[in-house]
């Protein structure tokens, strides 16, 4: 039975590619199927100096995984959203989708960074990553064992991950000083209508894991919801343990249009 939650390493195809992304957002056009996008930016020259068959990679198990599956495609908010955002708030962005489409980095942040986040440690081991794996593995959260090389080279994208979006400091020679990292007030706008809007009731979303890809706990997700509603977004009330929610907006194209 195929486990679609299994950890893969399509990492390897690309880490946060933040520059890269911002290259495809623009040139990318609605109109165009996604399978003939890669042939559109190979003929097109839009990122030279790479070659064809990185240039697939970028585009296949990078880019289209991340921005093009769904209806309508996370890249037509993104591209609206490029306009105005700050490149902070872009790059959250590019966070979620790339941890929506790698469980084994969503996993690897909820469960690792934030814990040594959390207990006051100011670095992560190489080895901690490595010890993420093994485990993992262990639980039979991969379709089949990997290889010692492949542990390695996989433990390093997760890190350089974490590194392109600013989780962590640039690499040292066997750890990374945990950098601060906080939810920018209009990315948690957008999470929470994204959520929301995917049919989740308003318990499960207060509950959701994206929310820990940020290190935010119940209390901090409430508190997040009462600046929403101060701000006009939604209307927000917590009492004994209930909280309602009203939802202002009937779609998310109207939310992307209230935060440009």
């Amino acid at each position: 039975m195929k486990n679609d939650d299994a950890y893969t390493t399509q990492l390897q195809a690309g880490l946060g590619l933040i520059q890269e992304t911002n290259v495809l957002i623009d040139f990318w056009d609605p109109e165009l199927p996604a399978k003939d996008f890669y042939q559109r930016v190979l003929e097109e020259g839009v990122l030279p100096n790479i070659s064809a068959r990185r240039l697939r990679n970028i585009v296949a198990e990078c880019f289209s995984s991340r921005y093009l599956k769904g209806n309508p495609a996370p890249a037509v908010y993104i591209k609206q959203l490029k306009e105005t955002f700050s490149f902070a708030e872009l790059k959250q962005i590019y966070f979620i989708y790339t941890c929506r489409a790698n469980q084994i980095l969503a996993d690897f942040v909820r469960d690792i960074y934030w814990d040594r986040y959390q207990s006051g440690s100011g670095y992560i081991a190489n080895h901690y990553a490595t010890e993420f794996i093994n485990d993992a593995m262990v639980e039979g959260k991969t379709s089949k064992r990997w290889s010692d090389g492949t542990v390695k080279r996989v433990s390093a994208y997760l890190m350089g991950a974490c590194g392109d979006y600013g989780l962590l400091s640039p690499p040292s020679r066997s750890e990374r000083q945990i950098l601060p990292y906080r939810l920018e007030s209009k990315v948690a706008v957008f999470i929470a209508h994204d959520i929301h809007f995917q049919g989740i009731s308003d318990n499960a979303l207060l509950q959701h894991e994206d929310w820990r890809l940020f290190g935010l706990e119940a209390a901090d997700i409430r508190e997040e919801f009462k600046r929403m509603s101060l701000q006009g977004h939604l209307i927000f009330q917590s009492a004994a343990r209930i909280n309602n929610i009203s939802w202002n907006y009937t779609g998310m194209q109207e939310v992307v249009d209230a935060l440009t």
